[in-house]
């Protein structure tokens, strides 16, 4: 579609209904529909005599809508940004519908009396093609299908009246010009909606597909809040609001029913999705999953992504395929590997490709999670007003430049790195910066330097943050709960560490494993695993920089675009450390061939890849 028509939409209106009137006017026009039956589609179109025609004459120069697909788009590109964030809104592109739809229609033989429910429909995009299919091969009219088979839930109004709008044009320009249709789209929250109190005789859906909302935990809104503690499975971490829609959507289906999402794939190994997995485990219904990995699905947003088609039957096994690229949907069956119930970790995460050799990995020695203690960086919550490169420095002074200069007491300065450059370099020196610390050790303990102290002896540093302290306040959405005003935004690893071993947060193929000794030597993103024994974080940088433990990153961690993985606690916790003896350590260390360094780990963990 014409980039013009999206910048054109974005200049032309906030209102929802003056952007429907264009978009469906255009819509209209460009398919040769000028004077329609239907009541709703009429009260829409723009006509001569309106203020608004010149604009929708513009709008169509700039290119015609003749596709529903176009439609469907821009239904979804005019949501804004800040209610996308809050909603969860996206598009979810017709190839992903359409697989998903023919998945779960298929299941059954006869197709007249089917129920279709998206809780989350959007501008009903699903519902669409569900309505296409059942129109295709039943012998049912629009109004038939409209009434009796689709089923549709939204938390905002503009959505039900967009999935209005489509479903009714559907009709329309198929032929069948009514003056109305009855639908079954509701308004309402799916945490708590009770679809037995609109529905009479409900007994559950027979198919329920649909994109849950993508909104992460910290963008829930404070209602859904309070509703996701009713879900079994928001009962662990800080669910992200797709987690609890498997948990709705099985609830709402019938039994032998069939459930058919796509959806974030971090439930596989995240905190906040064990309890989802427990939940699968539990119930161990007929689950097929197709993962994209690190491929971006969706063009608007880097989200990672799942097909699940999830029959409500029981069954001892989860089929699971990774897929390359979205062109794989076209194939003609998947060669899925068979994954026993019983096989799976729900606490650990599921490992659910080399499933035998990562187990065999994880199950040798010790986990690291327990010898080795991982640190995330401090949280100063404003880095651009406490970390600096200086400009220039004196024998009292380091000068920084934020949009003014100013003088920093080099006593209340730290140094500081940001182990996330250790992608691609692996030097500490060159990725250091200054960062103001106003915190003081005593007796072992980290303290925040009281104000009237700050004052009398940083007077200038104290000056600069004084004047940044509005930007300071409005750290954590301005409701931070903070020592004093110029504190951090969290307390986390502000003590001092005798060895970090440093590594970035995610990285391509082998990062690099920097050790340093400076124990006031502070950092902030990135990861480090620290002891106070030199020796053994020696031996840790080269196994992990070994073919074996990157193997394990890439078939058990989080993957990102471009190749990269997640190296967060969470992921690198369970991987097992070989219990060597005090010679074979000392070998370790010393290796410099890593070649024969791979060969002597992997014969070790009993593991050939070559």
């Amino acid at each position: 579609m014409k980039r013009e028509l999206f910048q054109y939409l974005k200049s032309y209106s906030f209102d929802p209904l003056k952007i429907d009137r264009l978009i469906i006017s255009a819509f209209l026009v460009s398919n040769k529909i000028t004077d329609p039956n239907n009541r709703l589609l009429k009260s829409l179109l723009i006509k001569e005599s309106d203020p608004d025609y010149n604009n929708l004459l513009k709008f169509i120069e700039l290119g015609r809508i003749t596709e529903f697909e176009q439609l469907i788009e821009l239904f979804e590109f005019v949501i804004s940004p800040e209610e996308k964030v809050i909603t969860g809104a996206i598009y979810t592109p017709h190839v992903i519908r359409k697989y998903i739809i023919s998945q779960t229609i298929s299941k059954y033989e006869n197709i007249d009396d089917l129920l279709i429910c998206d809780p989350a429909c959007g501008c009903s995009g699903f519902l669409y093609d569900a309505v296409i299919i059942l129109k295709d091969k039943t012998n049912k009219t629009y109004r038939e299908i409209f009434e009796n088979n689709i089923f549709g839930l939204d938390i905002q109004e503009y959505s039900i009246s967009r999935s209005t709008i489509l479903l009714t044009l559907l009709a329309v320009l198929s032929g069948e010009d009514e003056k109305e249709f009855t639908f079954n789209l509701f308004k309402g929250n799916a945490l708590s909606f009770q679809w037995e109190e609109h529905l009479e005789n409900f007994a559950g859906f027979d198919i329920v597909v649909g994109n849950p909302p993508y909104v992460c935990s910290r963008n829930i809104d404070n209602e859904s809040k309070l509703l996701l503690k009713n879900w079994t499975v928001c009962s662990t971490g800080h669910p992200d609001l797709y987690i609890p829609f498997f948990e709705i959507g099985l609830s709402i289906l019938k039994e032998d029913g069939v459930l058919g999402f796509i959806t974030m794939n971090t439930f596989l190994k995240s905190v906040n999705g064990r309890a989802l997995r427990e939940y699968f485990q539990k119930v161990t219904y007929d689950f097929k999953m197709l993962d994209f990995g690190s491929q971006q699905i969706f063009q608007s947003r880097s989200t990672y992504t799942c097909i699940c088609i999830i029959q409500k039957s029981k069954s001892d096994f989860l089929q699971y395929i990774r897929l390359s690229s979205l062109k794989s949907l076209s194939g003609n069956g998947f060669p899925y590997n068979s994954i026993s119930y019983s096989s799976l970790n729900a606490f650990k995460g599921w490992n659910l490709q080399q499933i035998d050799l990562l187990s065999k990995i994880e199950s040798t020695g010790t986990p690291l999670g327990e010898k080795f203690k991982t640190r995330n960086g401090i949280a100063t919550l404003k880095n651009s007003i406490y970390i600096f490169n200086p400009i220039k420095e004196d024998g009292e002074f380091y000068y920084l430049s934020n949009g003014l200069e100013y003088k920093i007491e080099k006593e209340i300065c730290k140094d500081i790195i940001n182990p996330n450059l250790l992608t691609k370099l692996d030097s500490i020196s060159s990725i250091k910066k200054k960062i103001i610390f106003p915190y003081r050790y005593e007796d072992g303990h980290v303290k925040l330097i009281s104000e009237p102290d700050f004052k009398k002896y940083y007077p200038e540093t104290f000056k600069y943050l004084f004047e940044n302290k509005n930007s300071l306040d409005k750290r954590d959405k301005g409701k931070g709960n903070y020592e004093n005003w110029y504190a951090y935004g969290r307390n986390q690893s502000l003590e001092k560490l005798k060895y970090k071993l440093f590594f970035p947060h995610i990285a391509p193929s082998t990062p690099n494993f920097v050790l340093n000794s400076d124990e006031d030597l502070l950092f902030h993103n990135g990861l480090a695993l620290i002891s106070d024994n030199e020796r053994d974080l020696l031996f840790l940088q080269k196994l992990l920089s070994t073919r074996l433990f990157w193997f394990y990153i890439e078939n058990s961690s989080k993957p990102y675009g471009s190749g990269y993985f997640s190296l967060s606690r969470n992921y690198i916790k369970n991987f097992g450390i070989y219990d060597f003896d005090e010679i074979e350590i000392d070998r370790i260390i010393a290796a410099d061939n890593p070649s024969k360094l791979d060969k002597f780990i992997e014969l070790k963990y009993g593991v050939r890849f070559d």
